[in-house]
């Protein structure tokens, strides 16, 4: 049977969420309760997140239990949730419908004239963030969904009455491909994700489907400096704006840097309506800016309202956020989980004039460490030292023998610590003034850096 999700999130519907405290399905919550849909929902651990859910009325079980769903109209899920999953066994058993989370977004994105989602293997967090800045400049008042907390909205999302949507839009399990974007930015396509995609070819052919769902009216966005998202998108038959560092149809003129962050003119389509000024250090972050700067002019943006939105930027949660300091060296934690993201990253933090870089890592899964196992080992280099945390599993379990213990072992001078408390004690150690101290990973890995500024 043929079951379309926005059947029942209708006003008077019940949706039950399992894994409600994840970083799109809190949100999500929050988004069909405000549209009048009774909400219930479980997740494996409590948190703050559930706290401010309950606060909300909208109650939350601590452990996935048949009985959770009882009454429920539908069940919702994370794609990390499989069908062995208690409740999702027993809402399939009771013949109530279960959709993906992304189903659910991609439901609520189609109420909005203006659909758009960010999309690529990095980058999406920081470049949706950048997107909400401008569009809140611009008095747009747009709805938002992103990955990471916000400063600016004290969340990761944010409900508005404007005709736009701000989606960051996740490849894994191809849940994009739910979505229903009429701009979709496309920062850059890479290997990642897989215990999912066969390869790299398997990948690119996602994104291009994801570009594809763009009606003929509205716009694709593509990094013209990344080879894997131009080879995705070859002779895609929607409108393509491209932007690029130094090319493309929006790109950086007279580029100059002030303490790592870049000042430049942003040239669309041969005229340089302003200049921008950019309070996030980093190329990347320049490429970032010009993305969403790209989107926003697709929407009909202000120049000036550009230049105002990401003057205010200062990164999102968990992107090169400062944590404290400790006996004069500054902590900061940063997301990054795979090789590209850590080498912009560390390359960034080499220019800021810190003394030494000192870096805690933790990789994200055992299947993302074995595929990259030779570029963390060579990336983690770059730091003048290094702590190499235990794995951390998420969705997985080892199958395939690799080690954070093995990985320090390649990496000169480098050391593995079992648990966070080894971490921490490891940096009070290493810190000297004058130091900058990176906790680096998508798990729990921040949790050493504030501990340690909790010892200072």
């Amino acid at each position: 049977m043929n079951r379309n999700v926005e059947d029942y999130i209708k006003p008077g519907a019940r949706a039950h969420l399992v894994g409600i405290g994840g970083v799109s399905m809190a949100p999500l919550a929050e988004v069909l309760k405000g549209k009048g849909v009774e909400i219930t929902g479980s997740d494996m651990r409590e948190s703050g997140t559930a706290a401010h859910l309950r606060s909300l009325g909208i109650p939350v079980t601590i452990g996935h239990l048949p009985q959770n769903v009882e009454g429920a109209g539908c069940v919702i899920r994370t794609a990390a949730v499989h069908n062995d999953n208690p409740e999702i066994a027993a809402a399939l058993a009771a013949g109530i419908p279960v959709f993906e989370r992304a189903q659910a977004w991609g439901a609520l994105m189609r109420h909005y004239q203006n659909a758009l989602c960010v999309a690529g293997t990095h980058g999406k967090t920081t470049t949706s963030s950048m997107c909400t800045h401008i569009f809140l400049a611009a008095g747009r008042d747009p709805s938002v969904m992103i990955g990471g907390s916000l400063p600016i909205l004290g969340a990761g999302h944010r409900v508005g009455h404007g005709n736009t949507i701000i989606a960051e839009a996740c490849e894994y399990c191809n849940s994009f491909l739910s979505f229903a974007p009429t701009t979709a930015v496309i920062l850059n396509v890479e290997p990642d994700h897989l215990d999912f995609f066969k390869d790299l070819d398997d990948i690119k052919r996602s994104f291009r489907h994801f570009a594809e769902l763009v009606p003929a009216e509205g716009w694709v966005v593509v990094n013209q400096d990344d080879p894997g998202a131009m080879d995705a998108l070859a002779e895609l038959d929607r409108p393509v704006l491209t932007f690029g560092l130094e090319r493309g149809d929006v790109h950086a003129a007279g580029l100059t840097w002030n303490g790592g962050c870049a000042s430049f003119g942003l040239w669309v389509k041969g005229e340089v309506p302003v200049r921008i000024n950019l309070a996030v250090p980093g190329v990347h972050n320049l490429s970032n800016a010009l993305a969403a700067c790209a989107a926003a002019y697709c929407l009909g943006v202000d120049p000036a309202d550009m230049a105002r939105g990401l003057a205010q930027f200062t990164g999102a949660g968990r992107r090169f956020e400062k944590k404290g300091t400790y006996h004069g060296a500054d902590v900061y934690d940063d997301y990054a989980h795979h090789p590209d993201e850590l080498r912009a990253l560390l390359t960034m933090a080499k220019t800021l004039g810190y003394r030494r870089v000192v870096c805690a890592f933790q990789p994200h899964t055992y299947t993302r460490t074995a595929a990259f196992f030779d570029d963390f080992a060579q990336v983690l280099q770059l730091a003048d030292a290094a702590v190499v945390a235990e794995i951390y599993a998420a969705r997985e379990t080892d199958t395939l023998g690799v080690s954070s213990q093995a990985l320090a072992e390649r990496i000169p001078g480098a050391v593995c610590r079992a648990t966070l408390e080894e971490v921490t004690a490891c940096l009070a150690q290493l810190a000297r003034p004058g130091d900058l101290i990176l906790t680096v990973g998508a798990g729990d890995i921040y949790l050493a850096g504030e501990a340690l500024v909790g010892m200072g």
